[in-house]
């Protein structure tokens, strides 16, 4: 699933969708959920502690291309230019891939985001939360079993 959008944060979320805490315990029950972001003039994308250890990396900063790295090989350039587009227009974006570690452990992987501030070039930032599901993969032993 690869999909962007014209941005409208004015638009209501759909009849009956609320926030409460039984959704919340829900989600937490099936997935470990963080937030993230990023700035376009300096590249620079800021993670959680929980993503930047399953995107394999040592430091909660880095780049984009450090980022997808780890992604199933035939995602990474549809990730990258969905990307690449709403880092050039304000927009909302979500994707699925799944996470290849070095060891072999598969995470599946969804993400939604959000840019915006795009005026000036080089300006604007990103924003998004990456959701890991608790489920296991067929064949994989699987990563996300924090509580």
């Amino acid at each position: 699933m690869f999909k962007i959008a014209k941005a409208n944060a004015a638009v209501p979320l759909m009849p009956g969708l609320n926030d409460n805490k039984r959704n919340h315990e829900m989600l937490s029950q099936l997935s470990v959920s963080e937030a993230w972001s990023g700035d376009f003039s300096s590249g620079v994308i800021h993670l959680g502690e929980w993503s930047s250890m399953l995107h394999g990396l040592s430091t909660r900063e880095c780049g984009l291309l450090s980022l997808i790295r780890c992604y199933e090989a035939k995602d990474r350039t549809r990730v990258l230019e969905l990307l690449e587009q709403a880092a050039t227009h304000c927009s909302s974006f979500c994707f699925s891939t799944t996470i290849i570690m070095p060891n072999g452990l598969r995470q599946p992987l969804f993400c939604m985001g959000e840019s915006n501030g795009l005026q000036e070039k080089y300006s604007g930032s990103i924003t998004g939360v990456f959701i890991f599901p608790r489920f296991k993969l067929e064949g994989a032993r699987q990563i996300t079993s924090r509580q």
